[in-house]
């Protein structure tokens, strides 16, 4: 077996599951997952229509690189939404899902001979870890905590640290923060990344949740074009449908960028054997297409969170992010893990203890005393969440 295999962590979830073992919650409240980020809103009615219409197309296999009709329908949604020149032939790829593209990205980019060490926020997102691991990488974690606004302090990584680096993961809007990178922290990470001969892979599957209509976030290609960096050199942005259309079991998405390098990933995808089939091709093409089911989603998000947020905030600390649909909050007590503890048996509510998605360093563990909250089921069950947590709070021994 794979020697590296044993430095890989359990998942958050199975820790969260071994933290709920032997808890057996309160019989006469229901279950209110606030735990995992799977959307519950409804998907598309005109995408699912495509699915089981192209149904047929499942006997035909499918291309690597994804169908003519499926590339151009994103080259036209990432030009619109981020005022870019991407080619559909030569720099974009369809992958099924952003976990699956984010973790095989690692495996081809990455020599494993030269002691190298990937970067990535902390809290994280636990696939960059892995990946990391098992590309033969050192993981890096540069902590994101309220002192820096949940964002990567790239000044404070020591120089040896990015002579060594060939990836850096970068997650804007962030998971579980909801912190979004400014368009000057893009231009200072673009230019580390020439200065030391990295990649950039900016994993941007939270882009379509935001706050502000108006002010949707930058990314990674649209600073690139502003710049005059129309060849994305070192930088490739990764992007699913999962949030943006309530599409989690399609597994659907993309990766955009520098065409040297995803020439190179759609080789090792060839290997790799993941073409999406013909269907999901389809009704991705028909929901990269439409904005009109978005906005509506982002509607829903804002309305969960109006109502959500002055229920909380008498009791912990928590703002409404920039973006996604999580909530961050620093809990009363800062026992994370005994708060979710008693939380469920007395609530029957689940959250995610914020250790469980962060790793210690030398500063300690950002992730320490927070919880994150998924704002995902409807809002009714959300306010009764809110509800039983400042229930919960209210009850805590002061």
């Amino acid at each position: 077996m794979h020697k590296r295999l044993d430095l890989l962590q359990p998942y958050p979830f199975q820790k969260l599951a071994d933290l709920y073992a032997d808890i057996e919650p309160s019989a006469d409240l229901g279950l209110i997952a606030l735990s995992i980020g799977e959307p519950k809103h409804s998907p598309p009615a005109f995408v699912l229509d495509k699915l089981k219409d192209s149904l047929g197309d499942i006997a035909k296999y499918p291309l690597t690189k994804g169908s003519a009709e499926l590339r151009e329908a994103i080259a036209r949604w990432i030009n619109r939404r981020y005022n870019t020149q991407v080619s559909s032939d030569q720099q974009i790829i369809p992958v099924n899902g952003t976990r699956e593209a984010l973790f095989a990205f690692a495996q081809c980019v990455i020599d494993s001979s030269d002691n190298p060490v990937v970067i990535m926020p902390n809290p994280f997102y636990q696939i960059y870890e892995g990946a990391a691991i098992l590309a033969g990488a050192q993981p890096y974690f540069a902590n994101t905590t309220a002192d820096n606004g949940f964002l990567p302090d790239l000044e404070a990584i020591p120089e040896s640290v990015w002579e060594k680096c060939q990836l850096f993961y970068a997650c804007s809007p962030g998971n579980p923060t909801g912190a979004v990178f400014p368009k000057a922290m893009w231009q200072q990470l673009i230019e580390y990344a020439d200065r030391y001969d990295f990649v950039i892979a900016a994993d941007e599957c939270y882009s379509e949740i935001y706050a502000d209509e108006d002010n949707p976030p930058v990314g990674l290609l649209q600073v690139c074009n502003e710049t005059g960096r129309d060849g994305y050199s070192r930088c490739v942005v990764f992007h699913s449908l999962s949030k943006r259309s309530n599409l989690p079991g399609l597994r659907s998405g993309f990766v955009a960028g520098d065409a040297d390098i995803l020439k190179q990933f759609l080789l090792y995808r060839t290997y790799h054997g993941c073409a999406m089939s013909l269907p999901t091709q389809i009704a991705s093409t028909a929901a990269w297409d439409d904005e009109a089911h978005v906005i509506e989603n982002r509607k829903l998000y804002r309305e969960k969170y109006a109502a959500v947020l002055p229920i909380l905030s008498p009791w912990m600390a928590v703002e409404q992010p920039e973006a996604s649909f999580y909530l961050w909050p620093e809990i009363p007590g800062r026992d994370e893990q005994g708060f979710s503890q008693g939380l469920y048996e007395q609530q029957h509510v689940t959250v995610l203890p914020g250790s469980f998605l962060s790793r210690d360093t030398d500063s300690g563990n950002p992730g320490a005393g927070h919880i994150r909250m998924a704002l995902v089921a409807e809002t009714e069950k959300c306010i009764e969440a809110a509800r039983r947590i400042a229930l919960f709070c209210e009850r805590l021994p002061a």
